[in-house]
């Protein structure tokens, strides 16, 4: 425990704030109260907010490095999409799913549904068990179909998104519980992503929408970056959970997403909660509460 203090004490020292046309005292207190949300927990805390209009950014801890955890499916998804498209292939494209692929011992919707397996799925199928559902074997399917984490964590970097790193699957994630850490990102790097998310920038239309319309659809952390905010509103995320170690430690709790005010503008943000020695109930109310503070920000 006193190892996790002084780690957040130290992380809290670094903070970057890009802003060139808000009023400094909004983007103080706005920074200030992001500040207080963090203030005390035990736990270690990165968040990073970008006005998609004009690429104002504020972070904190935005450089440090976070374990994902679920968060990378979304990175996995773009790397497949891709695939799809340099090989002239379509999201109707089939691929044979067999039982042994339906691992029982981890989160998986599709394994519960079609529990027989041996049967053809469609790859848009299995995107969406995996970025909606969060669908751990369907990830790491679609990790076969691209060749592995190495492929997807070289399509990133070739992006020009460098501080990020992909090199375990899910199953390997499941054997040892250290080696979720080897999959991170900055909230700096996430908000990156998100951008070009947003503004199309490396896939057909098509695909990109898919995406999009995949992550608003997910249904995993409700009480994440939804928690707090009006209800109906639209927010394309993507969430990541470690649980607990057998310390009580949570390894992460995580949500990244691109939230729709009422007039239509767009904020991306990515909430980190790494470390934490808090309740999960707690780790929902910091990322719930980062989100309505950006919300009120607007207001």
């Amino acid at each position: 425990m006193v190892m996790v203090k002084i780690r957040i004490l130290v992380l809290l020292t670094f903070i970057s704030v890009s802003f060139s046309c808000s009023g400094p005292s909004k983007t103080d207190a706005l920074r200030s109260r992001l500040n207080n949300i963090i203030s005390g927990k035990k736990a270690v805390v990165g968040v990073g907010f970008m006005d998609l209009s004009t690429g104002d950014t504020l972070t904190i801890n935005g450089t440090t490095h976070f374990p994902m955890q679920s968060v990378f499916k979304v990175h996995l998804a773009m790397a497949v999409l891709d695939q799809l498209e340099k090989r002239g292939l379509n999201l109707d494209h089939h691929i044979l799913v067999g039982k042994w692929e339906l691992h029982p011992d981890t989160h998986s919707p599709l394994r519960d549904e079609f529990p027989k397996g041996d049967s053809l799925f469609a790859i848009r199928t299995i995107i969406q068990y995996m970025v909606s559902k969060s669908d751990n074997n369907a990830c790491d399917m679609l990790f076969r179909f691209v060749g592995g984490p190495a492929p997807v964590d070289r399509y990133i970097h070739e992006l020009g998104i460098k501080e990020v790193k992909i090199s375990a699957d899910e199953e390997a994630m499941h054997k040892d519980w250290g080696i979720q850490y080897t999959n991170w990102t900055t909230p700096y790097s996430a908000l990156d992503l998100l951008k070009r998310i947003q503004v199309q920038s490396h896939l057909s239309k098509i695909n990109n929408d898919f995406l999009l319309t995949a992550m608003t659809e997910t249904s995993t952390g409700e009480k994440k970056l939804k928690g707090e905010l009006p209800e109906g509103t639209i927010v394309a995320h993507k969430t990541g959970a470690s649980g607990k170690s057998e310390k009580g430690i949570t390894a992460a709790s995580n949500d990244v997403g691109i939230v729709t005010l009422p007039d239509g503008r767009q904020f991306a943000i990515a909430v980190f909660v790494s470390d934490s020695l808090e309740t999960e109930e707690e780790n929902e109310k910091i990322i719930s509460s980062m989100a309505k503070a950006v919300w009120d920000y607007y207001q």
